[in-house]
C-alpha cells in the first residue's frame, strides 16, 4: 500500500495539466482545428499528458489500466462503453430519426483522458491522506483545472458535484481498477447536462445496470472458493 506522497510528481502533473488546459481552452491555439471531435479531445487531453509525464519522469507504475481486474478487456468495454453508446444513440434515433454515435464516443474519450489524470494518477498518489482530505483536494484541483472562477450558485453546485464525483468514481476505481469504468461514470455528467424525461430514464437505466453489475461482481469476489475433496 502506498505510504508516501510524491509532491514533485503531483506538481509536475498539475502544472502540465492546467497549463495545457489554459492553452487549449482560453487561447486561440485550437482555432485552426476544423474537426469538433478532435477539438473536444484536445480540450480534455491535458490531465492524461500530465499523468503520463509524471509516470515517466518519476518512474511511477500506474495502478489503473483499461482492463482493470476484469478477466478480459471486452467485459468493461461492453459494460461501460458499448451500453451507453447503444442506449443513447438508440434513443436519439427513436426520437429524432438520426444517429450520431461519434458524439457519445467523444464524450467517453474526453472522460477517459481526464480520468487517466484524476483517478489514474492524482487520487492514487494522494492515497496516504485521509479519505475525506484526499477527495476534497482532488475535487478542488479538478475544479480549478476547469478555469471557471465565477462566484455563482451554479459553480458552487458544480464543485459539490466534483466532490461527490471524486468519492464515487474513486470507489469505482478501487473496485475495478479499470479506466474504462471510471471514464464511463465520469462521462455521465457530460452526457446529461440538460435533463428531460427521456434523458432521466436513460441515466437511471445506465446507472442501474452499472451499479447492479458492480454489486454482483463484489459479491462474487467475496464468495469463498470451495474445494471438492477427492
Amino acid at each position: 500500500m502506498k505510504t508516501k506522497i510524491n509532491v514533485f510528481a503531483i506538481l509536475t502533473f498539475y502544472i502540465i495539466a492546467i497549463s495545457l488546459r489554459y492553452l487549449t481552452n482560453k487561447t486561440d491555439l485550437l482555432e485552426g482545428v476544423s474537426s469538433n471531435f478532435l477539438k473536444v479531445i484536445l480540450q480534455g487531453i491535458s490531465p492524461a499528458i500530465g499523468a503520463i509525464a509524471a509516470f515517466y519522469i518519476f518512474n511511477i507504475k500506474p495502478t489503473l489500466n483499461l482492463k482493470g481486474n476484469y478477466s478480459k478487456i471486452s467485459i468493461p468495454f461492453l459494460l461501460y462503453w458499448a451500453i451507453p453508446i447503444v442506449l443513447i444513440s438508440g434513443a436519439e434515433y427513436f426520437i429524432k430519426g438520426t444517429i450520431t454515435p461519434a458524439i457519445v464516443i467523444s464524450i467517453l474519450l474526453y472522460g477517459l483522458l481526464e480520468e487517466i489524470g484524476w483517478r489514474g494518477f492524482l487520487q492514487r498518489e494522494l492515497k496516504p491522506l485521509p479519505e475525506f482530505l484526499n477527495i476534497l483536494l482532488v475535487a478542488s484541483l479538478w475544479f480549478i483545472w476547469h478555469l471557471n472562477f465565477n462566484l455563482t450558485s451554479s459553480n458552487l453546485v458544480f464543485f459539490i458535484i466534483l466532490v461527490f464525483g471524486s468519492w464515487g468514481i474513486g470507489k469505482v476505481a478501487d473496485s475495478t481498477h479499470s479506466l474504462l469504468a471510471v471514464s464511463a461514470f465520469h462521462s455521465l455528467n457530460n452526457f446529461f447536462t440538460a435533463m428531460d424525461t427521456t434523458k432521466m430514464i436513460l441515466l437511471v437505466s445506465i446507472l442501474l445496470i452499472w451499479v447492479i453489475a458492480l454489486i454482483i461482481r463484489k459479491k462474487n469476489q467475496q464468495r469463498p472458493t470451495s474445494y471438492q475433496s477427492s
